[in-house]
């Protein structure tokens, strides 16, 4: 039996939580009974909504080798989540042991545990900023206290920008933070879609948006390219997230969770 998680004065455990139920569904302790229920509830409805979770966080891998291969050693985390196996800094610096790494999340539990985040190698540094997404200049500004911008940088929004229901909101957002990189600085997105399982992903988003917070959506393929307006796709463009790149071995079955990434072109 799990053993019950201490409750914060600042952490609402009447409402069920994105990051939570992510960390609820990866195997995870720093969860609340509500966030299991509405977990479960999720998972009956979408079997394979587990393997999802558990994608993202191998495509996050990936796609940090694949920065780091390209000499990238700086990266901005946005939409964190709670610390668990293979974290940004933890990828990159087995290979780079000079990599930077800043976090981003505004989940008072997630900065409650910010301290697992921050175990840099001595070579390298990370960061956590308890900020908003919707604020990316703000980020911008704080996150340049550890990057530097006139290098490249890896940017990954993995699982956060569903939560921007507005097409042009979400682009907005990426755009800004893509205005302040150099040239050959990468953005990586995972997004739900339904071009695998149809109504039962839209269900799962609809269940989500009745009990959970904050509302999600699903976007097209067609529409999550309009994120990477003026960036070079890297192959094989926006696929389902096993498909991108896998590991030699491994299962690439798709699933509802799209990825891609792209590349800040030369001016």
């Amino acid at each position: 039996m799990q053993r019950p998680l201490p409750v914060s004065p600042h952490i609402d455990t009447s409402v069920s939580h994105s990051a939570r139920i992510w960390d609820y569904w990866l195997g995870g302790k720093e969860n609340y009974p509500v966030d299991q229920e509405l977990g479960d509830q999720i998972a009956a409805t979408l079997p394979d909504i587990v393997e999802q979770a558990r994608a993202d966080r191998a495509f996050l891998g990936r796609v940090v080798r694949f920065a780091v291969e390209r000499g990238i050693d700086q990266f901005l985390d946005v939409g964190t989540g709670l610390p668990t196996a293979s974290n940004t800094h933890e990828v990159a610096q087995r290979l780079n042991r000079e990599a930077r790494v800043v976090y981003v999340d505004n989940d008072p539990l997630v900065l409650a545990h910010a301290r697992a985040l921050l175990a840099s190698t001595p070579e390298g540094r990370t960061a956590y900023l308890d900020a908003d997404m919707y604020d990316p200049v703000d980020i911008l500004e704080r996150a340049g206290e550890t990057l530097d911008y006139s290098r490249p940088v890896a940017v990954t929004m993995l699982g956060v920008l569903w939560h921007v229901l507005d097409d042009d909101t979400a682009k907005a957002i990426v755009q800004t933070l893509l205005g302040a990189l150099a040239p050959g600085s990468l953005l990586a997105v995972a997004h739900p879609t339904i071009e695998v399982t149809g109504t039962k992903m839209a269900d799962a988003i609809e269940q989500w948006n009745l009990f959970g917070k904050p509302p999600g959506r699903w976007r097209s393929p067609q529409q999550l390219a309009l994120l990477f307006d003026g960036l070079e796709l890297v192959e094989p463009g926006i696929v389902s997230c096993p498909l991108w790149r896998p590991d030699v071995g491994a299962d690439i079955a798709p699933i509802d969770q799209y990825g891609g990434v792209g590349i800040l072109p030369e001016v």
